[in-house]
């Protein structure tokens, strides 16, 4: 992405967040931009996944302000996040392994067959159909290779595969930012590969991309920028190509000196 980034998609600022007696947030700012992947990382108990679940709407900042291009909004709700576009996938994934793909992909929010009348939507039979084209235009869009059918059982499939199916659901949301909280913690090289390949395809199809890891060999891979947090507060956010990994372990680990230099 070079040095000139596009104006934030999604940006918070001033954000604060305190559970009893812990102050995890103070001040935090923090913005995206579409067709960019951003790292957010720290080290344990930096507020990494307060700020993400924020951002989500799983937690209500205490202070704190949204924007969505450069619009104010408010965000109390997972459903208010999800209006926004903003959809987030956490480490459990959150799969129905006894149901197929194209389930997955459209677990409370099937499509249902029309010419029903009055019936109510909830006693509709669902559209198989729909749903499976559904799911095969949101893998399609993010080039998943690896599955064979949409209409294979997730608890058949691998962890790199499960991960895939887990952010085409968020981008069969009609999402426009996707919040990714260590996408590979648990897999090996290969379904790494085939995660970080869906990752840049959800920047190339011009999506807001927020990127939780502690793997900053993979983040280098990934990223167009990256943002320390530590002890709950902005450390620095730098342009990838412009810092080094031994700096961002120093800026997690000791912060950084009053003279030095970042890009905010």
């Amino acid at each position: 992405m070079g040095n000139s980034t596009p104006p934030p998609h999604l940006r918070v600022s001033r954000i604060h967040k305190r559970f009893g007696g812990v102050q995890a947030l103070t001040n935090v700012d923090f913005e995206v931009a579409r067709g960019e992947v951003m790292a957010l990382v720290g080290d344990n108990g930096a507020g990494k996944s307060t700020l993400m679940k924020i951002l989500a709407g799983a937690y209500t900042a205490d202070e704190g302000q949204f924007w969505m291009d450069d619009r104010q909004v408010t965000v109390n709700s997972p459903n208010d996040a999800a209006d926004l576009g903003i959809q987030i996938v956490y480490q459990d994934l959150a799969l129905c392994e006894n149901l197929d793909v194209s389930a997955n992909l459209s677990l409370g929010a099937e499509p249902v067959r029309p010419g029903w009348g009055f019936v109510p939507r909830m006693l509709r039979p669902i559209d198989e159909l729909a749903m499976e084209v559904k799911a095969k235009k949101a893998t399609d869009q993010l080039e998943v290779r690896t599955l064979k059918s949409v209409r294979a059982k997730v608890g058949g499939l691998s962890g790199g595969q499960r991960q895939a199916i887990a952010i085409a659901r968020a981008v069969g949301a009609e999402s426009s930012v996707v919040l990714l909280d260590e996408p590979t913690a648990a897999l090996g090289v290969a379904q790494t590969g085939q995660v970080l390949d869906v990752v840049k395809r959800l920047r190339d199809t011009n999506h807001a991309v927020v990127y939780i890891s502690h793997n900053l060999r993979e983040i280098f891979k990934i990223a167009d920028r990256i943002c320390v947090l530590r002890h709950g507060n902005n450390v620095a956010t730098w342009n990838i190509a412009d810092v080094s990994a031994d700096e961002i372990v120093v800026a997690m680990t000791r912060g950084l000196d009053e003279g030095s230099d970042f890009a905010a």
